[in-house]
């Protein structure tokens, strides 16, 4: 991974697969990638669209 402040998820279980977050406030960007992917694969997106996925997940987990 590159020189991004990397945050494992808080619903990271034991193992190798979690998901690491970065902000960059500077480009007003998001990245996403996942540990246990060889590629280092890097998901970028805004912080709009992530909020958007985070509100999703969340009620879709109230149930």
């Amino acid at each position: 991974m590159d020189t991004h402040e990397w945050q494992k998820s808080s619903y990271c279980q034991e193992g190798e697969a979690c998901l690491h977050v970065a902000a960059v406030t500077t480009a007003e960007t998001v990245h996403l990638t996942e540990s246990a992917d060889p590629a280092h694969s890097i998901l970028s997106t805004t912080p709009a669209a992530f909020g958007a996925l985070l509100r999703v997940l969340r009620d879709d987990d109230r149930g």
